[in-house]
């Protein structure tokens, strides 16, 4: 399935669920909401679900306020957006699976190509990517506010145009969408230069609780929920504080465990050169990329600190006796 399958998909269907992933990052949000302003320039429905309320960061994209946590039904076709799988919508997903007809636009590597009617997954940066080449593709105007969610998408995939999923395709488009009259100091600000102090008091937890081990090169660190609730933060919060493992200089492969508010634990993994987290991740039902996933175990904490912990080190030694060989 390809670009030609989305477009037929597009113009084949009028009312349209766009399906973000729980846990909503910049990408999935983006991409659902300016696929979603087009569709309604283009005359059709479409509404945008996602589990887990809009992070704080986020709530300045055009319409965030119409995402939707729940569903009565559905109408007409499904499409799910940088959903690395059905799963990652959570609890919408036993819902969006009754839907007639569904389509999967994604960029993750790790997806099971499962959808009803077909899945778009390639090997781009950030799913906005997709979306971008789909519109143009099917000729739809992109104005300014689409071009803000789609290069919100992008920037935020690419952690600001700096990961190794950066290539000179990704910078043409994100030039092209610029055109479209996007305030950049403006957004880099609200993306990347503006951390609420809840979040201030969390980046200082975890610098203070991560656990280093391997000889530094892996780092992990829990954060309960009553940490949470004493800093009055939210779960929006804790997203990028794996950054700041990650970015201690010995570090290859960073974990943050959180406790949500339902006492799942959902796990996040960054690598920097050539451990490969997706298949870490893949031991527990999560995917992703080579250097960033993401998954989800249940409780207690300490049980899934020890068991991703072991995974974690078994990941950077085969990566350590691979570069050697």
């Amino acid at each position: 399935m390809n670009l030609e399958a989305a477009k037929r998909f597009l113009e084949s269907h009028h009312n349209f669920v766009l399906a973000a992933h729980r846990s909503p990052d910049g990408d999935t949000l983006g991409s659902c909401l300016g696929l979603r302003l087009a569709l309604l320039d283009m005359g059709k429905n479409a509404v945008v679900v996602c589990a887990d309320p809009v992070p704080k960061n986020l709530r300045f994209l055009p319409a965030s306020e119409t995402v939707s946590a729940s569903l009565s039904g559905i109408s007409d076709a499904v499409i799910y957006v940088d959903c690395a799988d059905h799963a990652r919508t959570d609890v919408l997903r036993d819902t969006l699976e009754q839907a007639d007809f569904q389509f999967c636009i994604d960029h993750h590597a790790t997806n099971p190509r499962c959808t009803r009617n077909g899945d778009w997954v390639e090997d781009v940066a950030a799913t906005a990517e997709l979306v971008y080449r789909l519109l143009v593709s099917m000729n739809v105007s992109i104005r300014k506010e689409i071009a803000l969610c789609l290069f919100t998408g992008i920037a935020t995939d690419t952690g600001n145009f700096s990961y190794s999923n950066t290539t000179p395709d990704t910078f043409r488009i994100a030039g092209e969408l610029q055109k479209c009259g996007i305030d950049l100091p403006e957004l880099n600000r609200k993306l990347f230069r503006t951390v609420s102090l809840p979040k201030s008091k969390l980046i200082a937890f975890t610098l203070e609780s991560v656990l280093l081990t391997e000889d530094n090169t892996v780092g992990i660190v829990c954060i309960p929920q009553d940490v949470i609730q004493r800093f009055h933060a939210d779960e929006s919060d804790c997203e990028g504080l794996i950054d700041f493992i990650r970015d201690i200089e010995p570090v290859e492969i960073a974990c943050t465990l959180r406790e949500s508010a339902d006492g799942t634990i959902r796990g996040s993994l960054r690598s920097k050169k050539g451990a490969d987290v997706s298949k870490v991740a893949s031991r527990f039902g999560g995917g992703g990329h080579e250097h960033a996933a993401g998954f989800t175990l249940l409780p207690p904490m300490e049980k899934a600190r020890d068991t991703v912990l072991t995974a974690m080190i078994q990941s950077v030694k085969e990566w350590k006796e691979s570069s050697q060989s």
